[in-house]
């Protein structure tokens, strides 16, 4: 019996954690060049091997990659050849294929290594738009100046001249949204933020919560 009712709190224990854990990784939708923006480091690379550390009580997931272009933190880490996670998604650690596809990688570096989350801006290459490979290329660092403010509710309006507003989470889109697959919001030499869309400039005369 008592060997039973020690088994039974054991097991409730650890149930109670793992739903703590479960609900432990929220994010804060945030736009890609925002997510550029605030980053350390910001790459597009192959994950060529993968290797469990052994140090927290889940440990952490040391990848490898192989660098191709680097577009932020060059000053900082010019080549980055290990990425580390949480191992567990559950405290937001990003699960990475190797040899399997090329990466758009954005992270922080802590103590001379590169950590990324679920909270960063991760994504398989091939799966970025034009405009948002434009925005790594160029565009992103024009407008880190800028601020991106969120609407979640109508009416939005901009308090200053630097702000953009920014109208996917209306769609409950968020980072997925029109906006953040296909603006920049970066700053004119009139000194004042405005989305900039690439090959068509936005037509101020609609209000339409995808398209500013």
């Amino acid at each position: 019996m008592t060997a039973w009712l020690s088994f039974l709190v054991v097991f409730l224990c650890s149930w109670s954690l793992r739903d703590l854990v479960v609900e432990a990784c929220t994010c804060v939708p945030i736009h890609p060049q925002d997510a550029f923006c605030n980053s350390d480091i910001v790459i597009r690379a192959n994950v060529v091997g993968k290797k469990l550390m052994k140090d927290g009580p889940f440990g952490t997931m040391r990848y490898t990659v192989k660098q191709m272009k680097m577009y932020r933190g060059f000053q900082i880490m010019p080549q980055v050849q290990y990425i580390y996670t949480e191992a567990s998604e559950s405290l937001c650690g990003v699960k990475l294929e190797v040899n399997k596809y090329q990466y758009l990688i954005t992270g922080r570096v802590y103590e001379g290594k590169v950590y990324t989350g679920l909270c960063n801006w991760y994504e398989k290459w091939d799966q970025l738009t034009l405009s948002q490979r434009k925005g790594l290329n160029h565009r992103y660092h024009l407008g880190c100046g800028c601020k991106i403010r969120p609407c979640y509710y109508l009416p939005c309006f901009a308090t200053s001249k630097n702000e953009c507003i920014w109208t996917d989470m209306l769609s409950n889109f968020g980072h997925s949204g029109y906006q953040a697959k296909h603006y920049a919001c970066i700053q004119r030499v009139e000194g004042y933020c405005s989305w900039y869309r690439g090959w068509a400039p936005p037509d101020k005369t609609i209000i339409n919560a995808t398209d500013p």
